[in-house]
């Protein structure tokens, strides 16, 4: 198998970007070095696929993505789902990107562990002179816990204040959380006066989509498990507080 790469008319030939397969981690070349480095720290799963649905390459977060829970799953080497009929939507959606070169989203899984993905047409000659395919793996929640926390320190919210912090992006309401902390809810008011002060937040709405709209990194030191966040009741927060 060669590595993907791209030869636009007109330009010098270009290295080879990616690895030649989901066990190759070390590409050949400084900039397919890079390439793949830089793809391991967007907190987001990206998959490539060839025509015949074998995964071709993965970066970090999609192999962390795929665990037992999750709706789709490689098995030797090829990317399938846990139920029949996720299998056969995205197996038409492959091959409709990969023939037609059409873009599609689909929604996956059932319960809470339904998950949402793009499948994506690269060029007609991408891998190997056949066409490819990428697919974007969605959030499994709008907020992750290593965003709110750094948004945390940025701001210098104290630990209570980021407590709070916390609920409001797990889409707890004010009322909710007091009760659940045995505190009053003019305490809870304050805190989040004092986090929209530090942050410029002009309401809960607006602070929750500055979390959501952080770069999506991940962890600088890979396998470090932070403790979870509580896992709230779904309330949602309004603009009230």
């Amino acid at each position: 198998m060669t590595m993907l790469e791209r030869q636009p008319a007109a330009r010098p030939a270009t290295p080879p970007l990616l690895p030649r397969s989901m066990t190759e981690r070390t590409p050949t070349g400084g900039w397919a070095r890079c390439l793949s480095l830089m793809l391991d720290e967007i907190d987001y799963g990206l998959l490539l696929l060839d025509t015949n649905g074998v995964v071709r390459w993965r970066n970090d977060r999609a192999l962390a993505e795929l665990d037992e829970a999750h709706p789709l799953q490689i098995t030797s080497g090829r990317l399938g789902a846990q139920l029949p009929d996720d299998a056969a939507r995205l197996a038409t959606a492959v091959s409709d990107a990969a023939q037609r070169g059409t873009r599609e989203m689909l929604t996956l899984g059932a319960g809470r562990q339904r998950v949402t993905l793009a499948v994506v047409p690269l060029a007609p000659d991408a891998l190997e002179g056949q066409p490819a395919t990428m697919l974007l793996l969605g959030k499994r929640q709008v907020c992750e816990d290593l965003s709110v926390r750094g948004f945390a320190r940025a701001h210098r919210l104290t630990p209570a204040e980021t407590r709070v912090l916390e609920a409001l992006c797990a889409g707890v309401a004010p009322q909710k959380f007091a009760e659940h902390q045995g505190v009053r809810i003019s305490t809870v008011r304050t805190q989040i006066g004092s986090i929209r002060e530090k942050t410029g937040a002009r309401s809960i709405r607006s602070l929750v989509r500055m979390v959501a709209l952080l770069p999506p990194m991940v962890p600088a030191l890979r396998g470090v498990v932070f403790e979870p966040m509580e896992r709230w009741p779904l309330e949602r927060a309004t603009d009230a507080a």
